[in-house]
């Protein structure tokens, strides 16, 4: 077994630890995303005349959505039988579980919710939204690399990943057969406060009892990032050329074609995340994006093709310093 056929990865996913407080890679990334989101969007509020002490407002508006969309998603679409019996569970996000489709939703309804009460067009919105939106996704999806977790399916290919922390997909050896290329054998054992502790062996150490291998997988998570940074670069490069003359919805449209169809692809490499899923033709995922594709390609199909609202409208009140949120008039272009 060669240690060159694939990259064993066994980051640990918390920070650091200070007193009764565990920072993980996961939050700081996740944080991250809306840190460095608000500086993309400042820079598109002022590059088209809106005041920037809007970003901190929707900043607020899509964090809720996010997390609330994330949590809700996860328990409706994925593991409702833990939850209908115990639904105080429900609130304990930092026991994990949050699915991108419910953020995506809670993402609309959070901007849908900010346009109204303030007078932008909530297409305008969501076109300059999706931009911080792929920033975000590429970096909770390295957040999930951090977790070892919605690792891939086995595979040969040299840049595949060994995840020995990803102790539910760990595979029984047999000492009569040979592990792949690039696997390294586990023996994991229960710790007194209940976690699943690890150990990887030596190369050459005998399968005893209880011996388990993680095998080289696509590194799914590394897939949909990069996705996400190609996603900003494409959707940055349309709003730069044409600012306040972007067709109506033309971005968001394209965010939400292009994203979930590479959804809907990635899909196939990854082991399944839930047990129910392994009786589905398709799995919930894919599912999931299907009707959202259709949803872009009309909104694509729609873009600046209204006569009397061609690109959106939002507050053009970045000099007016003295003004509130509920002062700010709106301007059709």
């Amino acid at each position: 077994m060669s240690l060159l056929s694939a990259i064993l990865w066994t980051a640990n996913p918390i920070l650091a630890e200070i007193g009764p407080l565990t920072l993980r890679w996961y939050g700081l990334l996740f944080m991250s995303g809306f840190v460095v989101g608000t500086f993309i969007l400042g820079h598109v509020y002022k590059s088209e005349k809106v005041s920037p002490r809007w970003v901190d407002v929707i900043t607020i508006y899509v964090l809720l959505g996010t997390v609330l969309g994330a949590r809700l998603g996860h328990v409706f679409f994925y593991d409702w039988a833990s939850y209908k019996d115990q639904p105080w569970e429900i609130l304990k996000i930092w026991h994990g579980g949050l699915a991108s489709h419910g953020a995506t939703i809670g993402i609309i309804f959070a901007v849908w919710l900010f346009s109204r009460n303030n007078k932008f067009d909530w297409l305008w919105t969501l076109d300059r939204i999706v931009l911080v939106v792929a920033v975000g996704g590429a970096l909770i999806r390295i957040g999930n690399l951090m977790n070892s977790e919605i690792v891939g399916r086995p595979t040969d290919v040299p840049w595949a990943f060994v995840f020995p922390r990803d102790v539910e997909h760990l595979q029984q050896a047999r000492p009569d057969q040979p592990v792949p290329a690039g696997s390294v054998l586990v023996q994991r054992t229960r710790q007194a406060d209940g976690e699943i502790a690890f150990q990887t062996q030596p190369a050459g150490t005998s399968i005893a009892p209880g011996t388990e291998v993680a095998v080289p997988r696509h590194p799914t998570q590394i897939y949909e990032s990069l996705f996400c940074v190609v996603l900003f670069v494409l959707l940055y490069g349309m709003w730069n050329r044409t600012k306040e003359r972007t067709p109506r919805g033309q971005l968001f449209g394209l965010f939400v074609v292009l994203l979930f169809s590479f959804r809907f692809l990635v899909e196939f490499l990854k082991e399944d995340q839930v047990a129910f899923e392994q009786n589905m033709s398709l799995n919930m995922g894919q599912w999931l994006s299907v009707p959202l594709i259709f949803i872009g390609l009309w909104v694509v199909w729609r873009a600046g093709k209204d006569p009397q609202n061609p690109y959106g409208y939002a507050p053009r009140d970045l000099e007016e310093t003295s003004a509130g949120p509920e002062a700010a008039l709106s301007t059709r272009k």
